[in-house]
């Protein structure tokens, strides 16, 4: 039910910028303005979570996004007043309701964190798959403002809904695992639980926040400037099995974006964590690389985006099990809300920062889209190089001599 406050930005895009007759990357800026209020702040609503549960949490941010959509639709007049309402309230309830789902997840599966998070991550993709093509016939029907009111209650009062099945697991909970399965916990996974400060000063903390920044940009960046995007590659207009290639690709990236999660949630927990984030990082580089060569075919651009967002959205599965294994579950919601600050910046670069590029080369996204290429790539090598080699010292010495 949160999924499309990101994922149908693009339907709403080009009538937003119709309507108020403003710059793209004026419109972007709600994009990014959205994203930064999701993820800033979650730790503190983590802090929250983690000491008074997630149910108070989840019903406040379920008011918000309601309020957020309503408004948004309802009374504002101009860009600035969606920077408010889409931006500043969708944004902080989506980023609430968020950090209680992820942090309530790994808490329950320590024995397949990385499955567990990337099966509940799939519903943030999964949700925008089953309403884009609903939600954009909605708008070329009622118009945005009405789509967007509607859909907003609508998801709302679902949300409130589901908070009264939220519930954390006692302390002293464990499930039942075989002894071999114990030995592999306690080898990959923090042995004592870091408070927020003490996270702060672990190496390893920081380098899954750079590489967080890097890989999330290519993702966003589709995510806020789809229907741009399309533009420039000479393929906006077309329609496939009746439908318009924009929302058509929104339903199949989410898909596959939901798919990813689960995926490569399951690869890291058979393989480990950094072996699954070189791979898929590798891929989405390569497939970045791609879009530089598909103009004008729209066949094309259907499949090549639904892939880019298969090697793309297990990030937050595998940043948010990387992060509880590392500084352990206690804690988890709290850390994970600050590792989850990184969203932030990637929504900076990919939605404001990649317009405003696109603007300075006439509608191109060539050069933004070799930079993700280039981002995609290094973080792969940190992935198998630095952070590979400092879990690993850091299991040795807890398994001892």
């Amino acid at each position: 039910m949160i999924s499309n406050f990101q994922y149908a930005f693009a339907l709403f895009q080009p009538e937003i910028q119709k309507q108020f007759a403003v710059p793209l990357p004026l419109v972007a800026a709600i994009f990014s303005i959205y994203i930064f209020c999701g993820t800033w702040p979650v730790p503190v609503a983590g802090y929250l979570i983690d000491r008074f549960g997630a149910r108070p949490l989840m019903m406040t941010g379920s008011l918000v996004v309601l309020l957020g959509w309503v408004l948004g639709g309802y009374a504002s007049n101009s860009v600035f007043e969606l920077y408010l309402h889409y931006g500043v309230m969708a944004g902080t309830g989506v980023g609430i309701i968020y950090i209680c789902i992820i942090g309530n997840t790994v808490k329950w599966f320590p024995d397949r964190r990385g499955l567990a998070a990337g099966v509940v991550e799939s519903g943030f993709a999964w949700g925008a798959a089953l309403t884009a093509v609903p939600l954009s016939l909605s708008i070329s029907m009622y118009g945005w403002r009405a789509s967007m009111m509607a859909w907003g209650i609508l998801q709302g009062l679902i949300i409130f809904m589901t908070a009264f099945v939220i519930q954390n697991p006692s302390p002293s909970w464990r499930p039942e695992l075989d002894v071999s399965k114990q030995v592999m916990i306690k080898a990959t996974q923090a042995s004592f639980n870091y408070p927020w400060y003490r996270t702060l000063h672990v190496p390893e903390f920081w380098l899954l926040y750079s590489m967080f920044i890097m890989v999330g940009v290519g993702g966003l960046m589709a995510t806020a400037n789809m229907s741009a995007i399309a533009k420039w590659l000479d393929v906006d207009k077309a329609v496939i099995f009746g439908i318009g290639i924009v929302p058509l690709t929104i339903a199949t990236s989410s898909m596959a974006n939901g798919a990813s999660r689960v995926l490569w949630g399951a690869v890291s927990d058979r393989f480990g964590r950094e072996n699954a984030m070189g791979l898929a990082f590798v891929l989405q580089g390569l497939l970045s690389f791609a879009v530089l060569v598909i103009a004008g075919e729209p066949l094309l651009f259907a499949l090549l985006f639904p892939l880019i967002f298969l090697s793309w959205g297990e990030i937050f599965a595998l940043f948010s099990a990387t992060t509880t294994d590392v500084f352990g579950p206690k804690n988890a919601t709290t850390n994970y809300g600050m590792m989850y600050t990184a969203k932030s910046f990637s929504s900076i670069l990919g939605g404001y920062g990649a317009a405003m590029l696109s603007a300075y080369f006439v509608g191109s996204f060539a050069i933004p889209y070799i930079l993700v290429a280039v981002l995609d790539i290094v973080a792969a090598i940190l992935a198998v190089t630095f952070l590979k080699r400092r879990i690993g010292r850091r299991a040795a010495i807890k398994a001892g001599p």
